[in-house]
């Protein structure tokens, strides 16, 4: 059909550009009916220009619009040339102070946290790198799209609201001029015109529900019958669900349904198919067949088309009000002026009103114009915010209904004002918006139990959506409270006491909502609904703490708030003794009346906002002073304190006896709940305000009342009130259940008391700021051990604006200790605070209170202090609290203490525990610190009333005459089984004789019964002193000792010294042994030539992991073998595009000098027997085998592709290296150097030979002899037996281990299947061998070099050979010989730039024996690696000059002596002469890399063990190399020896065709030194990264941004990553960009750098990977993976470079696999789609 329409559609383009735009806007000028003209024209051409055909080309249908349709209204906008208009109205406007940039999906932004108003301020990149807050502490995000920048709003700004840009516009900004001013009267009214029809137009079209037909004015004369299946976008399916959906219904691929799926993702509307209508409908029924079916509509293609040009127009909009103020003003008016139908008819309330109607590509369009728009100019964003506030409900119920997030509906707008002070200040007060806010959320819960409470269904991932919604409702109470007022008017405190009585009716809903009963006899079956409660609860936690800020800044509003909130209470409590029985309660001659209530038996709930709300407004009371300024305007007389604390009470009641574990039947639900309830997130309304609740109370009634309540709730009545109770109990001996609950509700009790009494760290409770009150809990947090910021901020309470207050208070209590390499930074206490320590501090969890016990009791015994942890002293109560501490001195209180401690005294026959002991003492000495106070601040004349140690040094009363408890405490003292406490005890009686003597100095009257105790005190101190002596003399002793041990030491090695010597002797020849090097002085080293250093041979001794056993490594003994692990790699790579075409064809023989791709060998170095490993690696597949019957796969390593872990270390293995003996011990007995042939002799002698071999091998290929005269010719050189074949001197188990190996190395090298018989097998171990030693570089200085995997893989490739084909060897050695010393036999050999020479030297080295073998002659072995080595040295020193580039031209040497300078010059003039090109340069220092490179190797071949080479004094590093090596070190000399040979080959070189193009300019190669690869450059800040990301578009998905850019470390490339657009086949298999990027780019591993989740991701083959610590921290030392806190990152360049040496060392593989070991999570990954 496609084609068919082409000829066509091209007519129709022709005729379209033939339009003239100027000719247009001239008739529209002179059209009477402006409105009719306009829509004519789009009617005629709008369906000619879009959805023409079924492949849809948006440039094309944009570039055609623009000619034919948006021309002509700019020209007529403009009056003349659009070109010269626009440009004329950017003069002549004003630009605008405010930056208003739209932020785009994944943009960083930044919030100063100083200066913000609040968090939701945010600045682009470009604002706030020119502004103040970038030396602010900011914190940076990344955006979400929609929002925008609010550079230049002064209201969002407490300073610098402006960047040094906008300041510039800012200048006369007080006065509000009208920006019309700028246009002409002609501009105004042509604007006005064109914008109210274009504006009507697209409002109209977008809000069209017909699918056939087209409103009146733009329906067309001839219409064709072209429909569309439109699918669109929701929040509900999944990608798979669609694709699945998409391939059944409309019968594409998977691949264009994949297409199809991204696309309505990115867009929200796509059409599928062009198609006839009655073929749509088919379709249409074929996507809803779902369970929830996709939303599809059949259109006509003329109204997709007027849409897709409404949504055009809008965007022009957007960018032509851009160059001017003036027509951002009219386009605003157009937009909000009332329509014919009255309310809600203007442009803006249509489109607002049918916004969850739209698709999503519409909805973001017009948001994006209302942003630049409406919400740009300030006069009419108060407008727009009163619409708003006005559709407000409207637009919820929609959005409730809708099936889009958030960010794309309309409601999300509401931050834009809601944050605005002024405008929220006139929305409440005008629109009484808090109201609308809260009954709209109130209508949307609706379901409600028999007493008006919320009643939630079960959350269901339904319920949890819809309740998502609802929350957003939330957020914007948020945002209207945010910011606080500083004025009030009257109007503002009627509308915002209407809003609080609103509030107060949601709260009353969920005042006792969710209430629980005690499961008694069977557990309970089904967990009751209590996550949506608590929700609510959460979100609400701020709602409720900004409620009370604005309460506390007007004294009337708090004072009428304080009234309303206490009314609803008491509405909520109507009943509260109803129908109940009054029960008396008495306990020492006190008694009080009390319902009957019991906890365990009746319903409790936690839910109690109303009586929390209450405490906190009477806590501002009190802070506020309003309650002793204004006491007869409060209630307070009315108050009933038993009625306030009855459900704090209850609550605290029931956490005590779920601790108590009488509620286990109760499930987890309750578990969960007790939980939250003392959770940082929500403890501040919920717990903590329970405890002022009942603190309220207590201060104003008779503390013995409320303690006897209190014991009657916890149900501890009957325990206390009967004096032998515990007795007749333990007598009993009842269940022990019952005296383990009672117990710990005893304890739960005091530690209540303790709580009421120490907790006066909230401002008006206790005379503290709130900087003491975040201290406190600085101090409790760090006291149970040091932590790293992340985590101390989340033990902290965030405010509304997510800040804890932390930072202005850490440096006064705590150090900071900086983080290592890995790790993070940590706060550790000051030791002065920890006196501030309180062991029973309120936020402490039973786990952290044992493990801050512990800690504080350690730190004093370090500090050899006795380990009391007595109560710190505590700030005083405010005038309101203050009577709360006579409950300390209550006679109830004291008879409780009393009864305790007796029973602790007659510790036989009574339940009792130590803790509950501990807890008294503390509320003892917590009353002693009390009274400390009292009287060191008391004033004169001013009567004491708190006199606790006078009571408790009463004794009990006539009946029972119990001791006193001071007497009980001295008795205590003493007790052996109380050796914990001793030290407490000691300190309060310590404290109890301070108090007296303060007593006795401030009153005259002496008191009595002080002298007991002070004689008491005075042998204690003495007993002090005599056991510190003891300790003294104790420690001099053990000194004493341990010196004359030492010195017999001494005296016994002198009078042995020789038995020492011979020990040390024989373990340093045992060591040697082991390293199989013998030590040798470095000055005497050399490797190579006549003077080589002669090696005594030594024995070599290993141990296998698996058996234990220990063997000699001989040619004879069964194979010993190393773990190891062979992969691809390209990290020395100058070339990451090359690849491989064809692997079963390609031919490895020469290594090109750019590495694109090498084979690495890597061991852990674990020994084991060749039969062992077998038998280890088979059971290994039994096992997987029998896995994948069972689970998935087991990723950590592959076992199809002979993958296992070492035994011992679990390090990734894929293969094992046979232990070898050094070669050329075992073929080459000969090393005498007399009489070995020169270079020049050598060569003639290998060339003829190989000369010989050549001619055989054509004879045994011709299939008859007839060329008899070729072998009559054939004169074998003296000596040369081609038909020798040597016998293999290793052990048949050797030869299978070296199979075994080579096979491996091939077929990993070349990624092929393995072929033992394949010629390129030895070819490829060679290159394994040369290419692990290069890049190994320079690390191998200074470390040790003969690791045992480089030694071990050097021998296996000199020995593999032994097992490869004779002939094949000795084909690949004259081959490669060929490359060096030209031979007419062999064709299309690379030129002298394009072979890597240490690869050559290897292969020629470790193939030179295949030829040797058959040579009788007498030239040894290692007289041809001499050779082969001197004449690969000058062809890399040939190579350097031709590559070296001019500028370096020059002698760099110093003064050269005249023979090297000589020398050099020869070889130039040479050079000059054979290439005729002047341009080289002459550093041989660029050949160190391949000197070094050589070292190593012929180190581990000739088995030299050296320290270094730049140990020898006098020699520098390079002179070093050159000795070592058989070199002169003026390499140039080397030429001169052998000038004969040198010139001819010299010419054969330079006559290269290759050589020649690359001299002409024609071609590129490899210059040296090549220089070591590094992972790329980082910039120092992370939010560079983020903004590079930001602006990084999908590469397939036409300009969409990535929504996971990740950033290769290797190349720097940006990948579209975990997304269906940018999926590949590779293999046959979809992966995803990352995956196959590391294919093309790391050789199958790879290191990613995933920008938005600042995480560094290592990827190896498709199925491993696994996330690793970013190099990228905050100030604080730590790293911010997700970007979850926001600080400012930075570069750490130690880690950077901890992750570069892992790549350089090929160890990503291996730390992929300990982290899947490790992790199992890891497994469960897809990592191939990343």
């Amino acid at each position: 059909m496609a084609s068919e329409l082409e000829p066509e559609v091209q007519a129709t383009e022709r005729t379209l550009l033939e339009c003239s735009a100027e000719e247009t806007a001239a008739k529209w000028l002179q059209a009477t009916d402006l409105t009719k003209e306009v829509y004519q024209h789009l009617a005629h051409y709008v369906p000619k220009i879009y959805c023409r055909g079924p492949n849809p080309f948006p440039q094309k249908e944009d570039m055609l619009a623009q000619h034919v349709l948006l021309g002509p209204m700019e020209w007529y906008l403009c009056g003349e040339d659009p070109a010269l208009g626009f440009p004329k109205l950017e003069q002549a406007n004003k630009p605008s102070h405010l930056c208003g940039r739209v932020f785009k999906v994944g943009e960083p932004t930044y919030s100063c946290r100083d200066c913000a108003v609040d968090p939701t301020c945010v600045l682009c990149m470009e604002c706030f790198l020119g502004s103040i807050h970038k030396d602010h502490r900011y914190r940076m995000t990344t955006s979400g799209g929609g929002g925008f920048c609010d550079c230049g709003d002064t209201e969002a700004w407490k300073e610098g609201p402006f960047c040094q840009k906008h300041e510039l516009n800012s200048a006369g900004m007080e006065v509000e001029e009208d920006p019309l001013v700028h246009l002409s009267e002609d501009v105004i009214a042509r604007a006005y015109n064109i914008f109210a029809i274009i504006f009507q137009y697209a409002v109209e079209i977008l809000t069209w529900e017909k699918e056939s037909e087209l409103p009146a004015d733009l329906e067309m004369i001839e219409k064709s019958d072209t429909y569309y299946c439109m699918l669109f976008n929701d929040e509900v399916h999944t990608y798979e669900q669609v694709i699945y959906t998409l391939q059944k219904a409309v019968n594409c691929t998977q691949k264009e349904a994949i297409g199809f799926a991204t696309t309505v993702d990115r867009d929200v509307s796509n059409f599928i198919l062009i198609v006839i209508l009655g073929d749509c409908q088919e379709r249409k029924r074929n996507t809803s067949r779902q369970t929830k079916p996709l939303k599809v509509q059949v259109m006509h293609s003329s109204i997709v088309a007027h849409q897709n040009f409404g949504l055009k127009l809008l965007s022009w909009l957007g960018s032509i009000i851009g160059y001017s103020d003036g027509l951002r003003r009219i386009l605003c008016q157009v937009g909000l002026q009332e329509g014919p139908d009255g309310e809600n008819s203007s442009l803006v309330d249509r489109l607002m009103r049918t916004d969850s109607k739209l698709w999503k590509g519409a909805r973001s369009v017009y948001h994006q114009l209302f942003m630049s728009s409406l919400l740009m100019d300030l006069k009419y964003k108060k407008l727009f915010a009163v619409r708003f506030a006005k559709n407000y409900q409207q637009l919820q119920r929609d959005f409730m209904e809708d099936d889009h997030e958030r960010a794309v509906s309309v409601t999300a707008l509401s931050v834009q004002f809601f944050t605005a002070p002024t405008l929220a200040r006139m929305l409440i007060t005008e629109e009484n918006l808090m109201t609308t806010i809260i009954k709209t959320f109130m209508d949307h819960l609706k379901q409600r139990d028999a007493q008006g409470r919320f009643q939630f269904e079960r959350y269901t991932a339904l319920q949890a959506f819809k309740f998502r919604r609802v929350q957003s409702l939330i957020l914007d109470l948020k945002y209207v409270l945010i910011s606080k007022p500083t004025e009030w008017s009257d109007e503002l405190r009627q509308k915002f006491l209407e809003g609080f009585d609103a509030f107060l009716e949601l709260l009353k809903c969920m005042q006792g909502m969710d209430p629980i009963t005690r499961q008694v006899g069977q557990h309970i079956e089904m967990e009751p609904e209590w996550e949506a409660a608590f929700t609510l609860q959460m979100k609400l936690t701020h709602v409720i703490s900004m409620m009370q800020d604005w309460c506390a800044l007007d004294e009337k509003v708090l004072i009428e708030a304080y009234k309303k909130c206490l009314a609803v209470l008491t509405q909520c409590h109507g009943g509260f003794t109803d129908g109940e029985q009054p029960v008396t309660l008495s306990i020492c001659g006190h008694s009080v009346e009390t319902i009957r209530y019991c906890v365990s038996q009746e319903k409790v709930s936690i839910h109690l906002p109303i009586s929390r709300l209450l405490a906190g407004l009477h806590v501002l009371l009190s802070k506020s002073e309003v309650a002793y300024k204004f006491p007869e305007l409060l209630p307070l007389s009315e108050l009933s304190p038993p009625m306030l604390i009855e459900h704090p009470l209850r609550c605290l009641v029931l956490c005590a006896q779920v601790h108590a574990g009488m509620w286990r039947r109760n499930g987890f639900s309750l578990v969960n709940q007790i939980y939250y309830y003392h959770n940082v997130k929500c403890r501040r309304e919920m717990f903590d305000k329970d405890i002022v609740m009942l603190q309220t109370g207590v201060s104003m009634m008779d503390p013995n009342h409320f303690l006897m309540i209190m014991l009657s709730r916890f149900e501890l009545y009957q325990i206390f009130s009967s004096p032998d109770y515990g007795k007749r109990l333990s007598a009993e001996i009842t269940h022990k259940d019952v005296v383990q609950q009672n117990n710990t509700l005893i304890e739960e009790m005091l530690y209540l008391i303790i709580m009421l009494v120490g907790e006066r760290y909230s401002p008006g409770v206790g005379q503290v700021s709130a900087m003491d009150e975040i201290k406190r809990e600085i101090i409790h947090q760090l006291s149970i051990k040091p932590m790293a910021h992340s985590e101390l901020v989340k033990s902290l309470p965030e405010d509304e604006n997510k800040e804890t207050g932390m930072e202005s208070v850490i440096e006064a209590v705590a150090h900071f200790r900086k983080p290592g390499l890995t790790g993070r930074g940590m706060y550790e206490l000051k030791p002065e605070c920890a006196k501030e320590f309180n062991l029973y501090f309120y936020h402490f969890s039973r786990a952290e209170q044992s493990k801050a016990e512990e800690a504080q009791r350690k730190l004093k015994r370090q500090h050899r202090e006795d380990s009391a942890l007595p109560p710190p002293v505590l700030p005083p109560f405010c005038p309101l609290f203050a009577s709360l501490v006579n409950i300390l001195q209550s006679d109830v209180m004291l008879y409780i203490m009393g009864t305790i401690l007796r029973w602790a005294v007659e510790r036989h026959g009574y339940a009792w525990s130590e803790s509950m002991l501990q807890r008294v003492l503390h509320l003892i000495g917590m009353a002693l610190q009390e009274e400390k106070q009292h009287l060191e601040n008391a004033v004169e004349e001013h009567v004491l009333t708190f006199t606790f140690t006078q009571k408790i040094s009463k004794p009990g009363d006539a009946p029972n005459n119990s001791p006193s408890i001071l007497a009980m405490l001295e008795t205590l003292q003493n007790a052996p089984s109380l050796e914990v406490h001793k030290d407490m005890i000691r300190w309060i009686l310590k404290t109890f004789n301070t108090i007296k003597k303060l007593r006795e100095s401030s009153s005259t009257s002496p008191v009595v019964e002080t002298e007991g105790t002070i004689m008491e005190e005075s042998t204690r101190d003495k007993d002090k002193a005599e056991r510190k002596r003891k300790a003294e003399i104790a420690r001099l002793r053990r000194e004493k000792i341990m010196a004359q041990m030492s010195e017999m030491q001494r005296h016994f090695i002198d009078e042995n010294r020789e038995l020492f010597q011979q020990t040390l002797e024989l373990d340093a020849s045992a060591s040697a042994v082991l390293d199989s090097s013998p030590m040798v002085s470095d000055t005497a080293l050399t490797a190579l030539g006549p003077a080589q250093t002669q090696v005594p041979e030594q024995r070599q001794f290993v141990t296998c992991i698996l058996c234990q056993e220990e063997q000699e490594v001989t040619e004879e003994s069964r194979a010993m073998v190393l773990a190891a692990f062979i992969q691809r790699s390209t990290v020395l790579s100058k070339n990451r595009t090359k690849f491989i075409q064809d692997p079963e064809k390609y031919d490895p023989l020469f290594m090109h000098p750019d590495l694109s791709c090498g084979t690495h060998t890597g061991s852990c170095g674990h020994v084991m027997h060749a039969h062992c490993w077998q038998r280890y690696f088979d059971s290994v597949q039994a096992k997987e085998q029998r896995r994948q019957q069972r689970l998935r796969f087991h990723t950590s390593y592959d076992v199809e592709s002979g993958e296992f872990l070492c035994p011992l270390c679990e390090c990734l293995s894929n293969t094992v290296i046979p232990l070898l003996l050094p070669p050329r011990s075992i073929f080459n007995r000969r090393l005498i150097f007399s009489d070995q042939p020169s270079l020049a002799q050598w060569i003639r002698t290998i060339s003829q030979q190989i000369k010989a071999l050549l001619v055989l091998r054509k004879e045994e290929n011709a299939a008859t002899s007839k060329n008899s005269e070729n072998r009559n010719e054939l004169e074998l050189p003296e000596g040369f037996k081609p038909n020798f074949h040597p016998k293999n001197p290793y052990s048949d188990s050797i030869k299978e281990m070296l199979t075994t190996f080579g096979t491996a190395t091939y077929k990993v090298g070349l990624k092929v299947h393995p072929n033992e018989e394949d010629p390129r097998v030895p070819i490829m171990c060679w290159g394994s061998c040369a290419y692990t030693i290069q890049s190994i570089g320079k690390r191998i200085f200074g470390s040790r070099p003969c690791d045992d995997c480089l030694r071990s893989l050097t021998r296996f490739a000199a020995a593999h050979w032994t097992v490869a084909s004779l002939p094949v060897v000795q084909g690949h050695f004259c081959k490669l010989f060929a490359a060096l010393v030209p031979n007419d036999s062999y064709e299309d050999l690379p030129c002298i730039l394009d072979i890597d020479m240490f690869h050559l030297l290897v292969g020629l080295v470790l193939a030179l024996p295949a030829l040797q073998c058959q040579d009788f002659s007498g030239i040894s072995l290692s007289t041809g690696d001499l050779h082969i080595f001197h004449l690969v040295t000058m062809a890399h020193i040939v190579q350097i000059l031709f590559t070296s580039r001019p500028e370096e031209n020059g002698m760099d040497q110093g003064n050269p002596t005249s023979e090297e300078e000589s020398a050099v010059l020869s070889l130039y003039r040479m050079l000059q002469q054979y290439t005729g090109s002047p341009c080289f340069a002459h550093r041989f220092w660029h050949q160190v890399a391949f000197l070094q490179c050589t070292f190593v190797y012929i180190s581990l071949f000739y088995t030299l063990l050296f320290s270094s080479p730049f140990a020898v004094p006098g020699t520098s590093h390079f002179e070093h190399l050159c000795n070592y090596l058989s070199l002169p070190t003026n390499l140039f000399g080397l030429f001169q020896e052998n000038r004969e040979i040198m010139n001819s080959l010299i010419e054969s070189w330079c006559h290269d065709s290759e050589v020649k193009r690359y001299l002409r300019g024609e071609r590129d190669a490899i210059s040296y030194p090549r220089g070591a690869n590094k992972l790329i450059d980082l910039p120092e800040d992370y939010s560079s990264l983020i903004n590079q990301a930001s602006n990084f578009s999908c590469p397939k998905s036409g300009g969409d941004k990535s929504r996971a850019p990740t950033l290769c470390l290797v190349c720097g490339s940006l990948l579209c990553s975990q997304s269906y657009c940018c999926q590949t086949e590779l293999e046959g298999e979809d992966v995803g960009a990352c995956t196959a990027h590391t294919y093309s780019c790391g050789s199958g591993a790879g290191i990613f750098l995933r920008v938005r989740e600042c995480q560094v991701l290592f990827l190896a083959g498709k199925t491993k990977g696994c996330f690793y610590s970013p190099p990228y921290l905050d100030d604080y030392g730590e790293t911010d993976q997700g970007l979850r806190r926001g600080n400012p990152l930075h570069l750490c360049r130690e880690r950077f470079k901890k992750i570069q040496k892992l790549w350089q060392q090929h160890s990503v593989t291996e730390e992929i696999g300990h982290a899947q070991e490790a992790n199992q999570t890891l497994v469960g990954i897809d990592w191939q789609h990343l």
